[in-house]
């Protein structure tokens, strides 16, 4: 590397771009990542600021793929729709396409173009420094929203201090009422930060149908009280953008939580039909045919539908898993409904495989340990490796969903050992486990309610992208 493409180097360093954000590739299904991005842009129509940063993103996401032409022309895209929006006002919007611009033409070795871009981007610094751009973090937060879950918690802070910089900024506080609705882990509230600032998103953009779902499905976790609500923003929602997947996808959840999988069904069923590419959908279809067999198999259905309600969520795993690779959480759900029917030697390399990518990627490990449990313990009838696996998912994420609801299956087995055999030490270390991990849950309250209270939390939990 020459002195000239050493100093050129450094400059770019300090650029605020999707090149110098630390977005790991290994993070996400890159293929995965690109068609979510198109999908924005169909969803956004008519909104060119949003189709402009999905351009942009997208752009940088070719790169990766080694695509450096269609790169360009993706970022040449973003650059004309934010000119045509905003004219001559547009300069602190460019600051990222730009620095995206000048990584990707220092790649290709275009040296002059590179530095031609430097020279925009110190133009514009000279009026609006990068780092007190409102529009650099909120692009900054956007991105890592949309990239991975990894980086929620990066999205929640860049995108919090957007909005203190731009208050009335609708955009930035969408984005930061996202981005707390999906890294609250705490019992949901009428004052948690999540719900206090999606309703503020709302009060600055009240049409905005998909932030109505997410707060009804949050208000549904809170209260009974809040149940009219709750429903009526669902409702809302609905007619305001009955053709919108984002929307479908969510009031589907909220109908399968509400206990009307049928309802949940057909319109997961009708967003499929506009996002047939979309795991998330085959994914949550999956969850509710899972859910519709539970439910026929507790009314002592026909066992031809009982199959074929579980023949239909293993349709939809394998969809799901097919159109992203290393989907860890469908792969792990798939491997158990495997194994429910009996299918023990797929399921079994299923789990092999799924083990193998979550400790690699050090990703959602907790979530396999608890599914190979349910399958230890009821596919297979090994209660010893169940509760070696409940444990090692309790150690690994205690205050997570799985984590809660293995403890719930400990209590259960523990409670029957000892009521065999009040002095049989096994019951009484699991007990004892329990409350070192979680000593909140060592009273006696593992009722039905709490059970479903925490399936709820975990059915929301699992919305993986926006």
């Amino acid at each position: 590397m020459s002195l000239s493409q050493e100093n050129l180097k450094a400059k770019l360093d300090q650029l605020e771009c999707h090149f110098t954000w630390e977005l790991n590739k290994d993070d996400v299904d890159i293929q995965n990542l690109l068609n979510r991005l198109g999908e924005g842009v169909e969803l956004d129509l008519g909104k060119e600021q949003g189709v402009a940063r999905a351009h942009n993103f997208s752009g940088y996401v070719k790169f990766l793929l080694g695509d450096q032409k269609e790169a360009l022309s993706h970022l040449l895209e973003s650059e004309a729709l934010l000119r045509k929006k905003f004219g001559d006002h547009c300069d602190k919007l460019l600051i990222v396409p730009y620095g995206n611009f000048a990584w990707v033409n220092y790649h290709m070795e275009n040296y002059t173009e590179c530095e031609g871009y430097l020279q925009k981007i110190q133009e514009i610094n000279e009026n609006f420094p990068t780092m007190s751009v409102a529009e650099v973090l909120g692009e900054k937060g956007w991105t890592f929203l949309k990239f991975s879950h990894k980086y929620y918690e990066r999205a929640r802070d860049v995108l919090k201090k957007a909005v203190e910089m731009d208050p009335d900024n609708s955009e930035w506080n969408a984005g930061y009422a996202i981005a707390l609705y999906r890294t609250d882990t705490e019992p949901c509230t009428v004052d948690s930060p999540a719900v206090k600032q999606l309703r503020q998103a709302l009060d600055i953009d009240p049409d905005d149908d998909v932030l109505k779902v997410h707060l009804g499905l949050r208000l549904l976790n809170c209260s009974k009280q809040l149940m009219k609500d709750s429903e009526k923003l669902v409702e809302e929602a609905l007619n305001g953008s009955p053709d919108h997947p984002h929307v479908m996808r969510y009031v589907s959840m909220f109908f399968r939580d509400r206990g009307s999988v049928d309802r949940s069904i057909e319109l997961l069923e009708k967003a499929l039909q506009n996002s047939p590419g979309s795991c998330f959908i085959h994914h949550q279809l999956a969850l509710c045919y899972r859910t519709k067999k539970i439910n026929l198999q507790k009314e002592k259905r026909d066992s031809a539908e009982v199959n074929e309600a579980c023949d239909k969520s293993i349709y939809h795993l394998e969809m799901a898993t097919s159109l992203k690779a290393s989907f860890i959480i469908a792969m792990s759900e798939l491997a158990l409904q495997y194994g429910e029917r009996g299918d023990l030697f797929m399921a079994e390399n299923l789990f092999e495989e799924t083990f193998k990518i979550a400790t690699e990627k050090k990703d959602n490990l907790n979530a396999v340990n608890f599914r190979y449990a349910l399958y230890q313990q009821y596919s297979i009838r090994n209660e010893e490796q169940a509760i070696n696996h409940y444990i090692q998912c309790l150690k690994t994420a205690p205050l997570s969903s799985e984590g809660t609801r293995s403890v719930h299956k400990l209590k259960k087995i523990a409670q029957n050992i000892l009521r065999k055999n009040p002095d049989d030490w096994k019951g009484s270390k699991i007990m004892g486990l329990i409350f070192q991990e979680r000593p909140d849950m060592c009273q006696d309250n593992s009722n039905t309610s709490t059970e479903e209270a925490d399936e709820v939390r975990n059915n929301l939990s699992e919305i993986m992208f926006f």
